[in-house]
């Protein structure tokens, strides 16, 4: 599960760039609601990376199989979720609103993912 930390740490230190882009970057050139925006993609982005820094200490007590697919569901919820969000304040493409969602749903189906493959355990 050493991949998932990897992945998370490097996600994380993907995160505390685009914050400081966000902060530095955009603060003067994007309307302040639009900002808030990215920011809610940071904040989503870096708790998820916690998340799957978290599933690969996980690793350590259960199987990579129990594991990969909430990594893998979470990995892609933060691109499609924080990816949509920063990609419609720099573009301003409206429509990634609506795809946004669905990398919302990934994020909370790969928690739910994970707790019922720890129950399942025992």
């Amino acid at each position: 599960m050493k991949q998932w930390i990897m992945a998370g740490t490097l996600l994380a230190a993907l995160s505390v760039i685009f914050g400081a882009f966000g902060s530095h970057g955009l603060k003067t050139r994007v309307a302040p609601e639009m900002l808030a925006v990215f920011e809610t993609g940071v904040r989503y982005h870096f708790y998820h990376a916690l998340g799957l820094i978290m599933i690969g200490i996980l690793g350590f007590h259960y199987s990579a199989f129990q594991l990969q697919l909430p990594a893998m569901m979470m990995s892609t919820g933060i691109l499609v979720f924080s990816g949509t969000l920063y990609l419609l304040v720099l573009t301003g493409q409206k429509w990634l609103g609506a795809v946004t969602p669905i990398g919302g749903l990934l994020l909370i189906l790969s928690w739910a993912t994970l707790a019922y493959r720890i129950y399942r355990t025992g």
